[in-house]
């Protein structure tokens, strides 16, 4: 049993930081679905 089994989730990345995409490969690889993935740039 994954520890996000089943889970819904929305990855907010960061450019400068963790990216959404890189995000959401663990959420997905921890049992989650990932609804919405986005990088974004917080200046």
């Amino acid at each position: 049993m994954a520890i996000l089994d089943g889970a819904k989730v929305i990855v907010i990345g960061d450019r400068d930081g963790i990216p959404g995409p890189a995000i959401a490969l663990c959420a997905e690889s921890a049992g989650a679905e990932v609804i919405y993935s986005s990088t974004e740039c917080f200046v």
